[in-house]
């Protein structure tokens, strides 16, 4: 969503286009030079950022309201980023100001549960540009916890091997803390006999003791083993056993019954039995989960400050094996100065190794920040309505 602080039309601001547009590294900002470590002054920070953010012509006093509310948002000052953007849009300037500034007020009224003050703006804003006003919705109150019973998502990666035989025995104690476990299988990119076996000792292990779990994208491993594995070839027998395992529970017969016979020419023994599946492991419950990615987008909620950054690390990791990231800021409440520093490192790091990020329905308080931080250059925002 494109938003003018100036009184522009959308798409007018040169610095609001993503780096990747042009398929190039975005230039280094000046505030990536910074201390953002926390353990500095942090209002000596913050006057330093002061001299560093650009000004545009046309828009300096505009400009100014939106840093100085966002920055006092930051730092947890929301009455006082409530005056000064209402000062801005009851004042002279206010007959200028773009859709921004209101945005940015309407979410500081929803994030302190103010609903008669957010009406109340939210008409003269109708009235203003001549269109509908954001919805209510009350963010003051805590996101609601994941639904009981969601099982959790585990991604595989890198190479199945025998190396990995202590993390499964810590899986196989995950899923049972969790009531369960789904494997996604799709960024797996090797795969040895003995890592073969583990996994279906694994998934054997589970079974046994009636934990749920389910396998997702288990038509990439299946393609991955299948490459590998030849008839007349008496070798890494486990890997087809686990062959078996992934059509067996993908509901695929025909290619099922074609291994079988491969199977008994090469091992010269019978192959395993076709087993209906039952319950919630049908064909074409196992297609459709191998047909969506469940972790392509990471999410961040709350308040992310300089002494909780685990998300922002949690992100980086997330990010280290995705040319492209959509990230949910739904529920993300509020960024401090000193995290929002942070941001900008990681996202300049990641941005320079040529991956996007993509941040989606941020607040227009805390997309105000990252504008003012220079995140926008390294990063797509999007805010919400």
């Amino acid at each position: 969503m494109a938003i003018s602080f100036f009184g522009k039309k959308p798409g007018t601001d040169e610095r609001a286009k993503p780096a990747a547009a042009s398929g190039k590294s975005a230039p280094r900002s000046e505030l990536s030079t910074l201390d953002f470590s926390g353990a500095g002054d942090v209002g000596r920070a913050l006057a330093q950022c002061a001299d560093k953010v650009e000004v545009l012509e046309g828009g300096d006093a505009l400009l100014a309201v939106a840093e100085e509310a966002a920055m006092l948002f930051a730092n947890g000052n929301d009455v006082e980023a409530a005056a000064v953007l209402d000062a801005a849009l009851d004042g002279a300037v206010g007959e200028e100001a773009g859709e921004g500034l209101w945005l940015m007020l309407l979410d500081l009224h929803r994030l302190a549960g103010e609903r008669a003050r957010f009406d109340q703006r939210s008409a003269a804003y109708a009235a203003r540009f001549e269109k509908s006003s954001p919805s209510w919705e009350d963010l003051s109150v805590a996101a609601p916890a994941p639904a009981a019973g969601v099982v959790p998502c585990v991604t595989l990666s890198g190479s199945l091997s025998g190396q990995a035989a202590q993390q499964f025995g810590k899986l196989v104690e995950f899923a049972r803390g969790n009531g369960g476990v789904r494997l996604d299988l799709g960024r797996l990119r090797g795969a040895d006999d003995l890592g073969c076996q583990i996994l279906r000792k694994t998934l054997a292990e589970m079974k046994r003791e009636r934990i749920d779990f389910e396998l997702l994208n288990c038509g990439h491993l299946a393609d991955m083993l299948g490459g590998q594995l030849s008839c007349g070839r008496r070798e890494r027998q486990e890997s087809w056993k686990l062959l078996f395992d992934l059509l067996q529970r993908a509901g695929e017969f025909d290619r099922f019954e074609e291994l079988a016979i491969d199977y008994a020419i090469t091992f010269e023994e019978s192959p395993p039995s076709w087993e209906a599946p039952s319950g919630e492991q049908t064909g074409d419950r196992v297609k459709l989960a191998a047909a969506v990615r469940p972790d392509s987008d990471f999410m961040l909620e709350g308040d992310i400050t300089a002494n909780e950054q685990g998300q922002l690390r949690r992100l980086a990791a997330f990010a280290a094996e995705r040319a492209m990231v959509d990230v949910d800021c739904s529920r993300l409440r509020r960024v401090d100065f000193v995290s929002a520093g942070a941001f900008f490192n990681i996202l300049a790091t990641l941005r320079a190794q040529g991956k996007l990020v993509v941040f989606r329905h941020v607040n227009n308080m805390v997309a105000a920040l990252l504008r003012v931080m220079g995140v926008d250059q390294v990063a797509q925002i999007v805010t919400r309505r």
